[in-house]
């Protein structure tokens, strides 16, 4: 029988997890790129990915909406094909944009890998599918610890009805209405967290620096599993420790024995 709530595995809290892989442009090694993750695997660490739509459908392993940050092209990532994509190289790199089955295929199930879905409604709400269909599609038959998240509600649930074996949680956040294109109401509603149960989660990642939130709380003395994101530097993830199971971190190297 399908279990109705699949927990996070230990695997995500034995080993800190490197934010969009283990990157540093200085060396190489683009954010979500194949060097990062092949970095990530090599020191121990687990993964944490994003996927955002092609034009094709396919689920690309690219943090942003838009390509200008990270690429030298301009432009939505879904007004590019798969192929195209593949062939536009990552600042700082010499490798081109991957897709999840590629990475999946990458990560061979050696270290835990937790893969964020985009949101591509535009304002956290229902208009969703797309992505989570290639998402799911890509994961299937995956062999290695693998978990989803997103900081969209909708897009989870969407996953729990897709693969409802693979854990899923929501990426949460103080939702402070100047850092986010959406208004005050929306903010406010998510920042209290009110889908978990509904999405059947188990664990959340949330904003590092509103880890003291009574929800957060609430939801870890419930079971929750708390992950957090993002720590850069060995004094913040002393900091989080004392509520979070679990970092997400970047530009420095985590131990592996916290």
């Amino acid at each position: 029988m399908t279990q109705a709530n699949p927990q996070l595995p230990d695997s995500f809290l034995a080993v800190p997890l490197t934010h969009r892989a283990l990157h540093d442009v200085a060396d190489g090694r683009p954010e979500n790129s194949r060097a990062a993750i092949r970095a990530a695997i090599a020191h121990g660490y687990g993964i944490e990915i994003d996927v955002q739509l092609s034009g094709d459908g396919a689920a690309m392993v690219f943090h942003d909406y838009h390509l200008e940050r990270l690429t030298e092209v301009q432009g939505a990532v879904q007004l590019h094909s798969t192929a195209a994509l593949k062939s536009i190289n990552l600042r700082g790199g010499d490798e081109g944009i991957p897709d999840l089955p590629e990475v999946l295929e990458l990560v061979a199930g050696r270290v835990p890998l937790l893969i964020e879905l985009k949101d591509q409604d535009g304002a956290m709400g229902p208009n969703v599918g797309a992505l989570e269909r290639a998402t799911a599609t890509a994961i299937k038959g995956y062999g290695g610890d693998v978990a989803v998240m997103s900081f969209n509600p909708h897009s989870t649930a969407l996953m729990r009805e897709l693969c409802p074996d693979i854990p899923r949680g929501l990426t949460t956040s103080a939702f402070t209405p100047k850092d986010w294109p959406f208004g005050e109401d929306v903010c406010a509603r998510l920042r209290e967290i009110p889908d978990y149960d509904r999405v059947g989660a188990s664990f959340i990642s949330h904003e590092a620096a509103d880890l003291d939130r009574p929800r957060v709380a609430e939801l870890k003395a419930q079971g929750a599993r708390v992950c957090c994101w993002t720590i850069r530097s060995p004094e913040q993830e002393a900091e989080a420790r004392k509520v979070a199971d679990n970092i997400t971190f970047e530009r420095y190297l985590a131990a592996l024995d916290a």
